[in-house]
């Protein structure tokens, strides 16, 4: 795994930090390939759009968020390619993967 050093931006309106940015070399390369930057997935996960996640997951981003657990986003890049980024509890880190990377 690779860090991520094109984060350091802040999105417009945050919920929560990130702490060190990581991402996976498949996750790069789907992004690559898409012609799209970590950072606008970023954006939208540190602005509570966790993207395509089912009603239980998205009730467990709320609570995390209060309770201070980790949370987990899903999107697709502009060429279909699923894409994680989870948070860890404890703010640390946050990491950019593919759900087969995980």
């Amino acid at each position: 795994m690779r860090r991520n050093h094109n984060t350091t931006r802040q999105a417009t309106v945050t919920h929560f930090v990130l702490g060190q940015t990581f991402i996976t070399p498949g996750a790069e390369e789907a992004l690559q390939i898409a012609g799209q930057t970590a950072i606008e997935f970023l954006r939208r996960h540190m602005s509570c759009d966790f993207g395509e996640l089912s009603d239980d997951d998205l009730r467990e981003n709320e609570l995390s968020l209060k309770e201070g657990f980790r949370i987990l986003s899903a999107y697709q890049t502009g060429k279909g390619q699923k894409l994680w980024i989870i948070t860890e509890a404890d703010r640390s880190a946050t990491t950019v993967l593919l759900p087969s990377e995980y």
